[in-house]
């Protein structure tokens, strides 16, 4: 029987990611898919710590800022909208109140910079290849804030200008973390307000570009996101309801093979452990008071006993809670 199919074949990784490696994520909404799945099995990861950054210049923007230890002040905000935001960071930064916003940069920069010290990986989500740059500073932005259009200049980065700034900053980084591993991927969502030719062009300048560092620096790889969706999983029905964002049987499918490429079978081994946890733990019985319940209750905490001796690294202090709590 012929396959209907262009399945894509995970190439395992060299370099594998376990529950003693720290992980730093940055980038696209996608980055959020990956990283909150690994995340929710209790890999010890840090995700975004200046939201979702769409293109290569605000990715470049924030590691600088972690790299440098940057302490953000009240002259490194704006105002508008009764809001105090920085255009460094996503809307949920923000705040009516100038300390409170302060106070979420410092503290969100502070673990992030520490994370990435001391990560084995850093994994980064280019999005987009066209930018904003702000008028009235002449740079580019992470995000707008519903700041008027004519106040930006919108333009698409360039293969060069995307190489020669992040072979940069790859040489910084590697001064700062000698262990460390970069996995870039480019995201499968399709910016379609850009048209469907200038966001193919977009995509195509991002994989170009990462192509060029990867061959250049022996600590890079990519992973085919965007490859996986386009042509393995080009059928609409792993679209969610706009057909532009991946369902979730989609990203399921992608953070299969994503695990196949960089998890061993002890690692695969503990996730299977887990995942029966967070099933139990997400499980909405239908009669709580029943004695039939409370067993299952008792059940997950031995479970949960069992599981804390066997890997002490993890923790599951949340889960022990809850279900000691619900009895």
């Amino acid at each position: 029987m012929k396959n209907f199919r262009t399945i894509i074949e995970a190439e395992p990784s060299k370099n594998k990611i376990n529950y003693h490696t720290s992980v730093l994520f940055l980038g696209s909404c996608f980055t959020e898919n990956i990283g909150d799945k690994m995340n929710e099995l209790k890999f010890p990861v840090l995700i975004n710590p200046f939201g979702v950054l769409y293109n290569p210049v605000s990715v470049r923007n924030g590691l600088e800022i972690l790299i440098d230890q940057k302490r953000f002040t009240e002259s490194d905000l704006n105002f508008f909208n009764e809001q105090w935001f920085s255009f460094y960071h996503d809307t949920e930064f923000s705040d009516t109140d100038q300390e409170k916003s302060l106070n979420k940069i410092n503290t969100s920069i502070e673990l992030a910079a520490k994370q990435l010290k001391n990560a084995k990986y850093l994994i980064i989500t280019f999005g987009t290849a066209w930018v904003y740059k702000y008028l009235e500073s002449g740079n580019v932005v992470s995000n707008c804030h519903k700041i008027p259009a004519k106040k930006f200049d919108r333009f698409k980065l360039g293969v060069e200008d995307i190489f020669v700034e992040w072979a940069n900053l790859i040489n910084r980084l590697n001064e700062l973390n000698k262990k460390l591993k970069i996995i870039f991927t480019v995201s499968p969502v399709r910016h379609w307000k850009d048209g469907t030719v200038q966001n193919q062009l977009s995509k195509s300048t991002l994989i170009l570009a990462i192509n060029q560092l990867k061959n250049k620096f022996e600590n890079i790889e990519y992973f085919p996101a965007y490859e996986i969706m386009m042509d393995d999983l080009r059928d609409y029905r792993f679209y969610a309801d706009d057909m532009l964002h991946p369902s979730n049987m989609a990203i399921e499918y992608i953070w299969e093979q994503f695990s196949q490429t960089y998890f061993e079978k002890e690692t695969t081994d503990i996730i299977k452990e887990i995942d029966k946890i967070i099933l139990a733990r997400n499980h909405r019985p239908l009669n709580p008071d029943t004695e039939n319940h409370k067993k299952f209750l008792k059940k997950q905490v031995e479970i949960i006993k069992k599981i804390s001796a066997k890997y002490p690294f993890i923790d599951f202090k949340k889960e022990r809670k809850y279900f000691e709590s619900s009895l």
